[in-house]
């Protein structure tokens, strides 16, 4: 199949974004067959490979893997790359509905351009790049080596396109990789991982490149964490699971949580910004990490700017409603050691969608609502906390000195993704400075930031936590010196 250009990517998602709400066959759930086609070990009478029962035994078959890989050439790494492209292009629609399907989250159109957004524009060993420097004392040559065996964590929210996504920079770095995916999403994500070495096989590498486990649990990642052929720790997924991976004592590459501000000051053109901000909101449920989740709009344009939302298919609720539905997505969890409440997102409710939420609180609207909006004060529970729902807050600012300070604390120093939508560049560039996000989009919807509509590769791991930023192939080297000494400079 024929990679997909930028063009036809970007009309791949202006579809996508106009359907939303409508009648979808595509996303008629796997479960209403008589017995699920999919378990952690297979799909419709397919024994997934490269899936073990034990830990132990996937690891020692990614560390084959890589042996394979390692003697490979580049030219054939990537054509192992290239049919990783192919098949995911191919087979996104069945992945994105068991995505659907396995976690409840999300919608199966987002997911399946997602999933191409991946194949196309997740970079191979282009990325990889050798440097040298002569001087005279002779050549000094920098290339990029491969760790060995990667050990990744995946969550649920993205469990398939986080895999693929991962392999093919893992596999062009020259590494070998193991997954401990996230229980809530493990067929989907050994789905993924028999994907790739499928294409592995297809493209003349070895049967095994990446590996899994039928189980994953906290036993099997710590199981991961401390075998010493893990070289490379790789965690996308929450704030807890990403501090266990930074205190294994090995490298990590951690992409932790967001919890992503907008500002709208009375500059910005408020029909694009009222559209932008809930279709990058509502892609995918607002399950991706960068989007939207809090704005903080300026008061003078504050009735304007949720009128275009509602053009684009927002509902606003009042504050007893908002209030009634708060006590419904965020639960009191009592912390077993120290004996203290705090407020956690209801699983239940992440990745649902709009209507689906608002019945909850007994409210019966359209499949075309899009997105749940309401106003409240900086205080409120839907500020402070990432849901990963279609629910938006609204916090009216009096100026650009009150919305970057509130839109910062907001942010709660994750530096991972910000958004703007103004024409002053004083303004943006305050804001830009002052928040110190690895991704800061401005006066677009917030999938610009990893390529959907923006410059720039795609990544479904974001490594603001451990300063990887938008990671690729390269992020997964180790630098290695060969040094000429006196010798070999020609000039």
């Amino acid at each position: 199949m024929a990679q997909l250009n930028e063009t036809q990517i970007e009309n791949i998602v202006k579809q996508v974004i106009s359907n939303l709400g409508k009648t979808e066959v595509a996303s008629a759930p796997v479960t209403n067959e008589p017995q699920k086609q999919y378990s952690s070990a297979g799909y419709k009478g397919r024994t997934f490979v490269g899936v073990y029962a034990d830990m132990n035994d996937a690891i020692d078959a990614a560390n084959e893997g890589y042996k394979c890989v390692r003697n490979m050439s580049v030219e054939e790494r990537e054509k192992i790359i290239t049919a990783i492209r192919e098949l995911t292009r191919a087979e996104a629609p069945i992945m994105a509905e068991l995505g659907v399907d396995e976690t409840g989250m999300g919608k199966v159109e987002h997911k399946i351009a997602k999933h191409i957004l991946v194949a196309d524009k997740t970079p191979g060993t282009e990325d990889i790049v050798s440097t040298a420097k002569t001087g005279d004392n002779g050549l000094t040559l920098i290339e990029m080596a491969p760790f060995g065996v990667v050990g990744a964590i995946s969550p649920s929210t993205n469990p398939s396109e986080t895999v693929i996504c991962n392999s093919i920079g893992m596999i062009a770095a020259g590494n070998g990789v193991v997954f401990n995916p996230h229980p809530g999403a493990i067929a989907t994500s050994n789905y993924a991982i028999d994907l790739v070495n499928r294409a592995s096989k297809m493209a003349g590498g070895p049967e095994v490149l990446v590996a899994s486990t039928l189980k994953p649990t906290l036993e099997s990642a710590n199981t991961m964490y401390a075998h010493p052929s893990i070289k490379l720790l790789v965690c996308t997924g929450g704030p807890g699971v990403v501090k266990s991976v930074l205190s294994s004592g090995k490298k990590a590459i951690g992409a932790g949580a967001g919890n992503p501000p907008v500002i709208v000051d009375d500059t910005a053109d408020i029909v694009k910004a009222g559209k932008d901000i809930i279709d990058g909101c509502c892609f995918d449920n607002n399950l991706p990490c960068i989007a939207e989740k809090e704005v903080f709009a300026f008061a003078n344009i504050k009735d304007r700017l949720i009128a275009e939302m509602q053009k684009n298919g927002a509902y606003l609720i009042t504050a007893d409603e908002a209030n009634a539905l708060n006590k419904i997505v965020l639960v009191e969890v009592e912390n077993k050691k120290t004996g203290k409440k705090s407020k956690q997102v209801n699983r239940k409710c992440v990745g649902r969608d709009a209507d689906k939420l608002l019945a909850m609180i007994g409210k019966t609207v359209s499949k075309d609502v899009r997105c749940i909006i309401c106003e409240t004060d900086f205080n409120h529970d839907f500020v402070q906390h990432e849901l990963m729902m279609p629910i938006l807050p609204i916090v009216s600012v009096r100026n650009i000195e009150e919305a970057i300070d509130l839109a910062v604390k907001a942010e709660h120093g994750n530096r991972h993704t910000a958004h703007m939508h103004s024409k002053n560049i004083d303004n943006l560039t305050n804001f830009a400075r002052a928040v110190e996000t690895t991704i800061f989009v401005k006066n677009a919807p917030s999938y610009a930031g990893i390529g959907f509509g923006g410059e720039g590769h795609t990544t479904f791991t974001i490594a603001g936590p451990t300063g990887e930023g938008i990671t690729s192939a390269r992020s997964f080297t180790r630098q290695r010196r060969c040094v000429m000494a006196d010798s070999f400079r020609i000039i």
